[in-house]
């Protein structure tokens, strides 16, 4: 009876999720595009909760994989290359127009591989340290993307990447509304779909790896890495994975980003974006994949509802607040209060952290 009920509920929920972009359109394209970056730092999240969930590697610079896959993205479906490289133009006289196919693969990949290159020098590094020097990586990123314009231009420097093709799939253009029974469905409402199946993509895979002997690895090196490698884990290989398995999520997020936005640039992937994305995964409940989701979300759509308040607040005190300074205060406070009063995190796992609630 119970998993009748679960079904039940599973269907509607499902329902209600392909319906409603369709009931905001009347509301206007703005509150789509707040759902659709909620998705893609759904994305994010289930990615960084593998490192910082199941393995218990607190990563900082986890922006970093996002970036790499949106210049991916950006450099094979831009003019950038073809404008900047004789030879390339040569190759390609029509344009370097990749399909997604290709591009979504390739940024995955490479994401996972610098994933792996940030593992290998901070094997044995925990805590405030592994916080440091992956706080580190993430910058350097963004420096390289940021001064990558001489002597050869192949970033474009602070001026980013734009003129970014939209997704093609199946012969739809995403980036082009269309009509369906008299019905016109915006753009990024083709991409809120797209993003959709994604996510659930996402959180199929982080499913099974949390229920397969990989993830109760990871688990055992979290709770204690010395007992994990006395049990016989390889606590090295097993990091690595973590850390690849994390950037490769980043990596797919970065490729639908770029697509979306049509422009990427250093400034989208700042240090602040990765404290966030650790916040959402802490805040919603480290390590438990609903507790994720729901910090994700509320995180990402939170400064954009907060708009409406900073607004008249900003009135109040006859415009010497900065309203987006007012936004970041009202989040840190509604931050702090949660925290204070859920702090496992809003919808943790009921496994992990019982410890807390024993009494002594």
């Amino acid at each position: 009876m119970k998993q009748k009920n679960q079904l039940i509920v599973f269907f509607l929920a499902g329902i209600a999720l392909l319906i409603l972009p369709l009931v905001l359109q009347s509301a206007g394209n703005a509150w789509i595009r707040i759902l659709d970056s909620s998705l893609l730092y759904v994305m994010l999240a289930l990615g960084l909760n593998i490192v910082v969930g199941f393995a218990g590697l607190l990563d900082l610079g986890y922006v970093a994989f996002f970036a790499i896959g949106a210049y991916m993205y950006g450099l094979l479906a831009s003019p950038q290359l073809t404008d900047n490289f004789p030879a390339i133009a040569a190759m390609f006289p029509q344009g370097l127009h990749s399909p997604l196919w290709l591009v979504l693969p390739a940024g995955a990949l490479l994401a996972g591989a610098f994933g792996v290159i940030l593992g290998v020098p901070v094997l044995k590094l925990r805590g405030d340290y592994l916080a440091i020097v992956t706080l580190g990586f993430g910058e350097i990123i963004r420096v390289f993307m940021n001064n990558l314009d001489q002597p050869i231009n192949l970033t474009n420097g602070p001026k980013g990447v734009n003129q970014i093709d939209p997704i093609t799939l199946f012969g739809l253009n995403l980036g082009r509304p269309v009509t369906v029974f008299g019905f016109e469905v915006a753009s990024v409402s083709l991409y809120y779909y797209l993003f959709l199946a994604l996510v659930i993509i996402s959180v199929v895979i982080c499913h099974r790896l949390q229920l397969s002997r990989i993830g109760r690895a990871w688990m055992a090196i979290r709770e204690d890495e010395i007992a994990a490698k006395a049990m016989g884990i390889n606590t090295r290989n097993m990091k690595l994975l973590a850390f690849g398995m994390g950037a490769t999520f980043g990596g797919v997020a970065g490729t639908m980003f770029a697509a979306f936005q049509g422009f990427v640039s250093p400034e989208s992937f700042s240090l602040m974006e990765s404290v966030m994305i650790v916040a959402m995964v802490v805040l919603g409940g480290t390590g438990h994949l609903p507790g994720v989701i729901l910090g994700a979300v509320l995180l990402s759509a939170l400064p954009e509802v907060l708009r409406f308040v900073a607004g008249p607040l900003q009135g109040m005190t006859g415009g010497r607040l900065d309203s987006a300074i007012l936004r970041q205060l009202l989040i840190a406070l509604a931050m702090i209060i949660i925290m204070l009063l859920r702090p496992r995190g809003l919808w943790p796992s009921p496994e992990r952290g019982k410890s807390l609630l024993t009494k002594k």
